[in-house]
């Protein structure tokens, strides 16, 4: 079965689950607002969430938190995590997932099904570092 021919969705979560998988990067609920409140179908924000939220639930989306409190979505079969800088908030993709492979054993779930992971490294940037070296010196 194509992955937009789920049959748990609705039309309206199909439509947010596809504008997430033809963008080539995390998008903002704002973001997904601005693409889908035109035309057939148009959805108001609060609808948006809504619906992210429900398809979080079903384990097809995932949520990532930048430091700015800003929320980015981005479907769960693309296995991205980020290094973010917690002073400007720049973020560098890593180039594959360090726990791919961690399996966890049955006595560690509690009986929680696993859905996605997601994992997310916070420091300093380059420029930051260099900024905030430079503001010490006398």
């Amino acid at each position: 079965m194509p992955p937009s021919a789920d049959p748990r969705l609705i039309p309206r979560q199909e439509r947010l689950l596809a504008e997430l998988r033809a963008a080539e990067q995390e998008l903002s609920g704002q973001d997904l607002h601005a693409r889908l409140r035109s035309g057939k179908g148009a959805m108001g924000l609060a609808t948006v969430y809504r619906h992210l939220r429900q398809l979080q639930q079903k384990g097809l989306v995932r949520c990532r938190h930048l430091p700015s409190g800003e929320a980015l979505f981005a479907p769960t079969e693309r296995d991205e995590h980020h290094l973010t800088c917690v002073d400007c908030g720049s973020t560098v993709r890593l180039a594959h997932c360090p726990v791919h492979d961690v399996h966890l054993h049955d006595t560690d779930l509690a009986g929680f099904l696993p859905l996605f992971h997601t994992l997310e490294f916070f420091g300093l940037c380059t420029d930051c570092r260099e900024r905030q070296a430079g503001d010490r010196e006398p």
